[in-house]
């Protein structure tokens, strides 16, 4: 099979012993730190996408992927909003809502998040039916008055199913001034969403007995839609404002929760930068063994400059010859990465069977595995950097063969 001279050399010296051990210990540190290096970035990237997912989810579970809400006062032709919205093949389900800030009393006092659905409708754009832990969600019949609190506010409030709580909404005004608005509800049930911002500060009651509390008529805060494909949700939201043809603000899950997603995607890229030094190492080892071998080689040099070949050809030759060792690092770091991707959960579950410990405490996390997500760009962006590394560690050890002068190189031959 033809090959280009310097491929054929730089090849033959991949695979020929060392005159001295030490260049190909240093060759396979260097093979070995990029394989390390880019497995653990993999691995890295995997965990946190996943964890990244997992968040997403959650809270996607729980909260619509648009809303559409009055820009001031309240939304009256709710039931117009909604039909429109079901009408539309992007959206999945469409839901009316009442919100407002709250304060709940019971044995203790906390602040919280007081929301007035139906229940009938809200299975379309949120899941929490499914979270119950205690207590029926359809319990939030209208007039009774009961209210379904997240399980960690329920233990800090102190209450249970069956105890009453206080709730003071917004003030009204009145002949003696401003006077706060009290009701009391009977703790009908309590779920656990497993995000905190859920379980520790939501409320729901019935629509209907919060907009008898605030005195809004028929009016709502909004309505929140559930979507096929949630990256669509800013497109479907403002087309619906638009067919409303009045003042409406217009949000989405991107934009309700851009700092947590900025500051995720901020961690990652950092991890990612950090890890990517341990491949630098690596490089820096190709380098070094790299400049060995051109010293070690100086005699081999010389006769081909002699035979004719030109500076160029000796570069491409320590070029090959180092890219390949870069290449081998490479995939044995992609597959390495890969294999221990896919079977970190069973590792996890044996090392914490062997040292009877455990590593994620469901309680804490709220997950009851280690989430992973093996991304192709992720792993594609790690194995070019590592080539890219590794080419350029070469570049200059070889730029050193090709200036190498015949007579000085064979002058103590």
């Amino acid at each position: 099979m033809f090959r280009p001279l310097s491929a054929s050399i730089g090849l033959r010296y991949l695979r020929a012993k060392r005159r001295n051990g030490f260049i190909s210990f240093i060759s396979l540190a260097s093979i070995l730190g990029i394989a390390i290096g880019v497995a653990a970035l993999i691995t890295t990237l995997a965990v946190m996408t996943g964890f990244q997912r997992e968040i997403r989810d959650r809270l996607l579970q729980m909260s619509a992927h648009a809303t559409v809400s009055a820009d001031s006062g309240t939304m009256e032709n709710w039931r117009y909003a909604v039909d429109i919205a079901e009408r539309d093949a992007r959206v999945a389900g469409a839901a009316p809502y009442v919100q407002s800030e709250a304060l709940i009393a019971g044995p203790n006092r906390q602040p919280a998040l007081l929301q007035g659905v139906l229940p009938e409708q809200e299975r379309h754009v949120s899941v929490i039916a499914d979270k119950m832990v205690e207590g029926e969600f359809a319990s939030l019949e209208p007039g009774s008055f009961n209210i379904i609190l997240g399980r960690e506010l329920a233990l800090w409030l102190g209450v249970r199913v069956g105890d009453r709580v206080v709730v003071t909404t917004d003030f009204q005004t009145t002949p003696m001034g401003a006077v706060p608005q009290l009701k009391r509800y009977t703790v009908s049930g309590l779920f656990e969403a497993g995000h905190q911002q859920f379980d520790r500060n939501l409320a729901l009651v019935n629509m209907a007995d919060l907009q008898r509390v605030q005195r809004l008529g028929e009016g709502v805060t909004g309505v929140r839609l559930r979507l096929h494909d949630m990256n669509q949700a800013w497109d479907v939201a403002r087309d619906l404002a638009i067919a409303l043809q009045g003042p409406y603000r217009v949000s989405d899950w991107s934009r309700e929760n851009a700092n947590m997603f900025r500051a995720l995607r901020l961690e990652k890229t950092m991890i990612a930068i950090l890890l990517s030094l341990i491949i630098a190492m690596g490089a820096f080892n190709l380098v070094s063994s790299q400049v060995m071998l051109v010293t070690d080689k100086q005699a081999d040099i010389a006769i081909m400059r002699t035979l004719g070949m030109p500076p160029g050809g000796i570069l491409r030759v320590f070029i090959v010859q180092g890219t390949l060792i870069g290449v081998i690092g490479t995939v044995l770091g992609v597959v390495g990465g890969v294999l221990l991707t896919l079977n970190l959960e069973h590792i996890l579950r044996a090392i914490e069977s062997a040292f009877d410990v455990v590593l994620i405490p469901p309680d804490v996390y709220y997950i009851t595995g280690l989430p992973t997500e093996l991304r192709a760009d992720d792993v594609t962006i790690i194995a070019l950097v590592a080539l890219a590394m590794a080419f350029l560690a070469t570049i200059y050890p070889a730029w050193r063969a090709s200036r190498t002068a015949p007579a000085e190189a064979l002058r103590y031959e």
